[in-house]
């Protein structure tokens, strides 16, 4: 049996020079913010409730976090596949973004 593909949710926005993936918890404030923050921009980006996977989703999300150099705390974004953003940081994204 085939197992599910992990759960990614892309949200469409006006803005998509960059490549934005989001790593959250589902019942994160922070998460929540970040979230907000790229929707109030009108980004476009792709965010995966990691709380919400299953544990072999789970282990190839740290594996993809820690691959990048990042640590294991949430939000986490990832732009560009280059950039690796841990909290949720308004002036680094505003910085990166050009927004």
């Amino acid at each position: 049996m085939a197992r599910e593909k992990m759960k990614i949710v892309k949200v469409p926005g006006k803005n998509n020079k960059h490549t934005i993936l989001l790593y959250a918890l589902s019942t994160c404030a922070w998460c929540k913010m970040a979230k907000q923050f790229l929707k109030d921009k009108n980004l476009e980006f792709e965010y995966v409730d990691v709380d919400l996977c299953n544990d072999e989703d789970k282990e190839e999300i740290r594996k993809h976090i820690l691959s990048k150099g990042g640590v294991l705390s949430y939000p986490t974004m990832i732009i560009d596949d280059k950039i690796l953003i841990t909290g949720f940081r308004k002036d680094k994204l505003q910085e990166i973004l050009e927004i």
